[in-house]
């Protein structure tokens, strides 16, 4: 399970060939503990508590609802 991860290195294109195989809900490369109130927060399988931040935070607290009106 992993909830967050970070990786250091010059090499951008390997950083980002590791954050694809880390499986944690957050990779920061060259940083750590940044945060973007747009981007989704949240961990892999049962790490964290599900996803807070963004539209994907959003989901857990509304439900989809299709409401038609004919005009004529």
């Amino acid at each position: 399970y992993g909830l967050a991860a970070a990786v250091w290195t010059r090499d951008v294109s390997k950083a980002h060939h590791l954050a694809a195989k880390i499986k944690a809900g957050t990779v920061w490369i060259n940083c750590y503990d940044v945060f973007d109130a747009g981007a989704p927060f949240g961990g892999f399988k049962m790490s964290g508590m599900g996803r807070e931040l963004g539209e994907r935070g959003l989901e857990a607290y509304t439900e989809t609802k299709t409401v038609t009106l004919s005009l004529s």
